[in-house]
């Protein structure tokens, strides 16, 4: 093609030669075609070549200029349509030479600077104005400082509700289950609608043993007295709390105050007290159990007999005894124990119960010279008919003084009720250690002393006792005056027949009992009637 087109040109410029007319310059011919198919578009930013303020484009491809207004600024763009490396086509191959969206429009024109003044017209983009960063921080920051305290308030406000509560409705729900057992007691148990005030202590406790039950009053009766009595005087101190000499109607009763925190004892002590066919003589008598709230703190009351001397522990170091007072403190201290080991079979029988912490603070002594065991906290019960030993729910243990050997080496088997009774016996023998040191003979009597003074400290520890007891195993002394006493020669016999060693040569608390009976029916080298001059008071 690019032949012919060179022969056509040549033998144009021969026939113009051939009628007189003279060729024009060559450089004038390139210059006018090119002005012809060539133009310039005024241009903008990267659509100008380098060192140029405009750019040549084509008749076929134009010059164009372009309007955006998607942001909130006008940015107008001019150049041809397409740039050096043919890239940019915005004009060529469109059928209209204008076109627009809505925020976006352009125009193409094909003549000489044609787009050097043409805007489009196009329109704004509304929207709402943007938040600063900094703005929206700041509103961050004080909506936080808002919501978080009120959260925190409100979830400790919840915390609060929820604990003073499950306070409250601790405090209140052993009263709640006494009123619950209360509104479903049978019949049987003969609640009778008299006024308690009426009635005496007395009468009210023996009503409670004749009733056929044996066990404590019904526990209407019970909440009746404790509402009714009225504290006087603190009179002993312990592990468990306190206890106090009350008021009822004029009569004196002790009141035992266990806190909150010993509520295992205080409940095991009322279960057992309520035991069927527990009224004994030797048992110290039991009027009722309650739970109150003094000072914004929870009491739990034990309420008892009274007894004015006090436990045996105190009455030793105020006084000394004769041959038929320290027979009768012993005797009726066994024959207390002994009901206690002893299981009645019926359809309202007791179970055995093994008390596991006899000692001499916890036997009291009554006006008559008689003793009566109390403090049934760590008790443990035993029935053959179903042969369960329940332990209760106390995870306390015995006065570490009175342990016997087997529970300082830890061999006691726990599943025989009877080991637990002769840890009992052991305990005992310690007692009447303790009770026959005081008795006056021959002008000589020794000072009251815990066992093993001598040989450990106030408060011994686990380990001092296991030394002394399981490895070395001493017992308390002896003293030399009592093998040349008839009386206080068999005391020591039994003595050491409690405290054996090996739990299977103790003596069984029935046989206990027999032999100081034994001991009391017999004749008496020395009789000392009067010990007023004895006396410390």
């Amino acid at each position: 093609m690019k032949l012919l087109q060179l022969s056509y040109n040549l033998r144009s410029q021969q026939n113009l030669q051939v009628f007189g007319f003279r060729p024009p310059n060559s450089t004038l011919v390139e210059e006018a075609r090119r002005r012809m198919t060539r133009f310039k578009c005024a241009c903008t930013d990267h659509y100008c070549p380098i060192g140029q303020n405009y750019c040549e484009s084509s008749i076929k491809v134009g010059c164009f200029v372009m309007a955006d207004h998607s942001n909130d600024i006008l940015i107008v763009r001019r150049g041809c349509g397409y740039d050096q490396e043919k890239q940019n086509m915005n004009c060529q191959g469109r059928r209209d030479d204008n076109w627009s969206s809505k925020h976006v429009a352009m125009e193409c024109c094909r003549e000489e600077m044609c787009n050097e003044k043409i805007i489009p017209a196009v329109l704004p983009v509304l929207h709402d104005k943007p938040v600063a960063k900094e703005e929206q921080v700041f509103n961050y920051m004080v909506v936080l400082a808002i919501i978080v305290p009120v959260i925190v308030l409100v979830i400790s406000l919840a915390i609060a509700w929820y604990f003073f509560r499950n306070l409250r409705k601790n405090r209140q729900e052993s009263t709640e289950n006494l009123r619950v057992r209360e509104e479903l007691l049978p019949e049987e148990y003969g609640i009778r609608a008299t006024q308690v005030g009426d009635s005496t202590l007395k009468e009210i406790l023996d009503d409670s043993c004749t009733s056929g039950s044996g066990s404590g009053l019904p526990f209407l009766v019970q909440r009746t007295i404790a509402r009714q009595v009225t504290l006087l005087e603190c009179i002993g101190k312990g592990r468990y709390g306190e206890v106090w000499r009350g008021n009822y109607y004029g009569e004196s009763l002790a009141v035992k105050i266990f806190s909150s925190r010993d509520e295992a004892s205080w409940a095991r002590e009322t279960e057992i007290y309520n035991t069927c066919l527990l009224r004994h003589d030797n048992i110290l008598g039991y009027y009722a159990s309650d739970m109150t709230s003094r000072n914004s703190c929870t009491q739990l009351w034990l309420i008892m007999q009274y007894h004015e001397h006090g436990s045996l522990y105190d009455y030793l170091q105020r006084n000394v005894l004769n041959y038929e007072s320290m027979l009768l403190l012993a005797t009726s201290a066994a024959a207390g124990l002994v009901h206690l080991h002893t299981e009645i079979v019926g359809n309202q029988g007791k179970p055995a119960i093994a008390h596991r912490d006899i000692k001499s603070k916890n036997i009291l002594v009554k006006l008559d010279g008689t003793c009566c065991i109390g403090d049934l906290g760590l008790a443990v019960t035993h029935s053959q008919e179903n042969n369960k030993i329940d332990l209760g729910r106390n995870n306390k243990v015995g006065t570490k003084r009175y342990m016997a050997p087997e529970l300082l080496d830890e061999t006691l088997n726990v599943y025989y009720f009877d080991s637990f009774k002769s840890v009992d016996v052991y305990a005992f023998g310690l007692v009447l250690w303790e009770i026959t040191r005081r008795c006056y003979t021959n002008g000589m009597i020794e000072d009251y002393k815990p066992p093993f003074w001598d040989v450990v400290p106030s408060d011994p520890s686990f380990e001092d006792m296991k030394k002394v007891v399981v490895i070395d195993q001493q017992r308390p002394a002896i003293p030399n005056r009592w093998s040349y006493d008839p009386t206080l020669k068999q005391m020591t016999i039994l003595i050491r027949e409690c405290w054996a060693q090996n739990p299977k040569s103790r003596l069984t608390m029935l046989r206990v009992k027999k032999t100081l009976n034994s001991i009391t029916q017999r004749p008496k080298k020395e009789k000392l009637d009067d010990c007023s001059d004895c006396n410390h008071n």
